[in-house]
């Protein structure tokens, strides 16, 4: 319906492609064109408020300290202007009617707000003419490519042709996994002859398993799709559609009539046709343009038109058109030019209403063809994730490998699908991450200071000389002239030679004289002295390799390595062995804040916000300290800015200097900690924790004692007796009182917890039985 004959102006053509092979695309159009009826187009910085008030700061030889100081008054919200950030904040507002010099600063600010400051290249927009382009605008050349130096807006003004090629990570992900399965399992997958009719992957979309699913991973939508439970395309179709500011407000209709046929009710019965296939509720453009098209005898280019009109909020047009909806069109001839509902039997009333419906709707809404490739996308990811999640999850990591903090993210989810990645293998990693059966080897191209020269040397001498048997032997067989000390050191440090079982402290302490003597050999070599008739390889006398007696680092220094070497914890986590003290500890996760601020971006989606974490709500988290910076402030003294770490995530927590002095000895890198604090979720912020308390992490006894008693009442009748039993008792021991009555156990408070290594439970005996107790480990 976009490119109905009638239309007046040209639609926007987006279209997505595999972001490697975007530049391809490009290329196919210069060569099908033509270079000079092909470019890319401009684009505009323009003066936002901040940079505004620091470039003519900065022009008006202000100190760095004044300009500072006013422009960070300007609130962070996105689209503010320096007039309502003069309403919005008190601070700023009296610092421009009291202070002549910040008047003067603003003033002029206020002048140049919005013009622009620097041009660049679109993203993705690339213009295509019949002609060459030199007759229409005027061009530049930047670097290999030319630009056109008109905006998109003035070229669509024009006439021409617009069209945004943009490169979709997931369309990557989608190829990788592609060749992956193919190798891995000599299948040959095609994605677009697929079932797209198959129940186990509407299931797992139904079950709200979808993280790496194109465009149904948010928590939203997650959530959504369990309530809605998806069983054929046109419902994912819909869900795309519907999960946006003003259609959500539809979404409990949709799913009830969804669930419930009966229910579905049209204003008309013409409405039926259109609206059948969403169940009654309006979910997509072309519906509006169909419904005006049925209703009032709109031709397919005015439809558009209303189209359009909705969209951008043109309530003038709007009006006009209301008029014409409900009573259409005669012209000065006396010829119907729009018959109007009227006409058609429908009454001024229904008409208004269904009118009132498209004006509420039509402003959020997205196209069916949009939609509709988006949905396409999303279950192949789904489908892919379904049945082959190890090639798939490998390829997300591909995708991101040089973001360890998303490595991380995709390697937790990856565990979460009892998926294993495995830590890189000298023999066996590539540069990328790789599958091997149903594991995921380690990419070595994200380990720090292996570059690319480093890896494809590795291959090659594998593939070559065969598999490296010993650190010396992979010293023999690589290229030396390609790799340096520390890129060995690094791959020593990440695991990479863990497989000889020899302690990384010993490979550590003779790398480097193994590297020297075998380089020198070598040398010695090419300067002559190998016999005519002898193989060089086989005279290179092989260095014997005398470790050092001594011990391996501890546990966490490796791990330190780890994370050193590739942003990441590879062989294990500090924190394995605090799972129940942390759960038992801390009143939520890292993750669950992040979730919570996802929420907070889909601000249409009220219910879900309202049952997650709030901005300033107090939290308690644990985790290991990774990070620490600790500043002056103006007041000249200390702050910090600490990273944390848990097992689901990273966060800044942020220390001011009154906490600073109570909480500096436990202050420290790779201290396991418990922080209590006030979280800042804002829309257009990373999330933060403002730390009140910073206290050591304790490893908590995880065994269990359960008390059995048979009724509610013995059971309150038993807490209060624990509350008075002698202090020696008491302890870590978690306590559970279970009744019999509803089959229920109750988890009683820390104050009531024993000690196990004292004569305890024979005091509980005494109190329910001896048959009443069991302590589980």
């Amino acid at each position: 319906m976009f490119l109905n004959p009638e239309r007046v102006s040209m639609p926007d053509i987006d279209s997505d492609f595999c972001y490697e092979r975007r530049q391809e695309v490009i290329d196919y159009v210069v060569e099908k064109y033509g270079v000079s009826n092909v470019s890319q187009i401009i684009t505009f910085g323009t003066m936002a408020p901040r940079a505004c008030i620091r470039d003519v700061g900065r022009a008006m030889s202000y100190s760095y300290s004044e300009v500072d100081r006013i422009a960070k008054m300007i609130p962070a919200v996105i689209g503010i202007s320096i007039e309502k950030a003069l309403e919005m904040n008190p601070e700023l507002g009296n610092a421009y009617k009291t202070e002549d010099r910040v008047k003067a600063l603003i003033d002029v600010s206020k002048d140049l707000e919005g013009l622009p400051r620097h041009s660049s290249t679109h993203a993705a927009g690339v213009v295509i003419a019949s002609k060459p382009l030199v007759e229409y605008v005027p061009l530049q050349r930047n670097d290999e490519s030319i630009i056109a130096q008109f905006d998109m807006g003035t070229l669509e003004e024009l006439g021409l042709l617009k069209m945004d090629f943009l490169g979709l990570r997931t369309l990557t992900v989608m190829s990788d996994s592609v060749k992956m399965i193919k190798e891995n399992r000599n299948v040959d997958i095609d994605l677009d002859k697929i079932d797209y009719d198959d129940k186990e992957v509407y299931k797992m979309i139904s079950e709200g398993k979808t993280a790496g699913v194109f465009q149904l991973e948010s928590a939203g939508m997650v959530s959504f799709m369990k309530e809605l439970k998806p069983d054929c395309l046109e419902d994912i179709i819909a869900g795309i559609s519907l999960y946006r500011p003003g259609p959500m407000a539809e979404i409990p209709r949709y799913v009830d009539c969804k669930r419930n046929p009966e229910k579905v009710k049209y204003e008309t019965p013409e409405l039926e046709e259109i609206l059948d296939v969403t169940y009654g509720v309006m979910v997509y453009q072309e519906q509006v343009m169909q419904i005006v098209m049925k209703l009032a005898g709109y031709s397919m280019g005015r439809s558009d038109l209303v189209r359009r009109a909705m969209s951008k909020k043109k309530h003038k047009v709007m009006e006009e058109e209301r008029k014409n909806f409900i009573h259409g069109i005669v012209n000065e001839n006396g010829d119907v030019e729009v018959v109007g509902c009227l006409r058609n039997g429908i009454s001024e009333e229904i008409g208004n209403k269904i009118f009132d419906s498209m004006m509420d709707f039509a402003s959020y809404a997205f196209n069916k063809s949009h939609a509709a490739a988006y949905a396409v996308v999303g279950y192949q990811t789904a489908y892919l994730m379904h049945y082959y999640p190890v090639e798939t999850i490998a390829a997300m990591l591909n995708s991101i490998i040089g973001t360890s903090e998303k490595v991380a993210h995709y390697i937790n989810f990856a565990e979460s699908l009892g998926v294993e990645v495995q830590p890189p293998n000298i023999n066996e990693s590539y540069a990328k991450f790789t599958v091997k059966g149903e594991k995921i080897k380690f990419g070595m191209a994200a380990i720090r200071n292996v570059g690319t020269n480093v890896i494809d040397s590795v291959v090659i001498a594998r593939n070559k000389k065969g598999r490296f048997e010993s650190l010396i032997d992979f010293i023999n067989k690589i290229e030396l002239s390609s790799i340096n000390k520390r890129a060995v050191e690094s791959l020593i440090k990440s695991g990479a030679f863990d497989e000889y079982q020899v302690f990384r402290s010993k490979l550590l302490a003779v790398y480097e004289k193994l590297m020297d003597s075998v380089s020198n050999e070598k040398k010695r070599n090419i300067d002559g002295q190998i016999s005519l008739f002898s193989f060089a390889e086989e005279s290179i006398k092989t260095p014997e390799i005398i470790y050092p007696n001594i011990k391996e680092f501890s546990k966490k220094n490796l791990l330190a390595m780890e994370k050193e070497m590739t942003g990441l914890y590879l062989s294990g986590h500090p924190l394995d062995e605090y799972g129940s003290s942390l759960k038992m500890q801390t009143s939520t996760n890292i993750s669950e804040i992040y979730k919570a601020h996802e929420l907070l971006k889909e601000s249409f989606d009220e219910q879900l916000q309202e049952d997650t974490i709030h901005d300033d709500e107090r939290v308690i988290l644990g985790g290991i300290i990774s990070e620490v910076n600790q500043k002056v402030t103006r007041n000249n003294t200390m702050m910090a800015f600490i990273k944390l770490e848990d097992l689901t995530d990273t966060i800044e927590v942020i220390v001011f200097p009154r906490t600073l002095d109570k909480v500096r000895e436990v202050l420290k890198l790779d201290s396991l900690v418990v922080i209590k604090g006030r979280v800042s979720i804002k829309e257009d912020e990373i999330p933060k924790l403002i730390c009140e308390t910073i206290e050591p992490l304790e490893k908590i006894n995880t065994s269990k004692i359960y008390l059995k008693v048979e009724t509610l009442p013995e059971a309150k009748k038993l807490i209060k007796t624990l509350k008075t039993m002698p202090a020696e008792y008491r302890g870590d021991t978690t306590v559970f009182i279970f009744t019999a009555i509803d089959k229920k156990s109750y988890r009683m408070v820390r104050e009531i917890w024993v000690n196990l290594e004292t004569d305890v439970t024979t005091y509980l005996r005494e109190l329910v039985g001896e048959n009443n107790l069991k302590i589980v480990d």
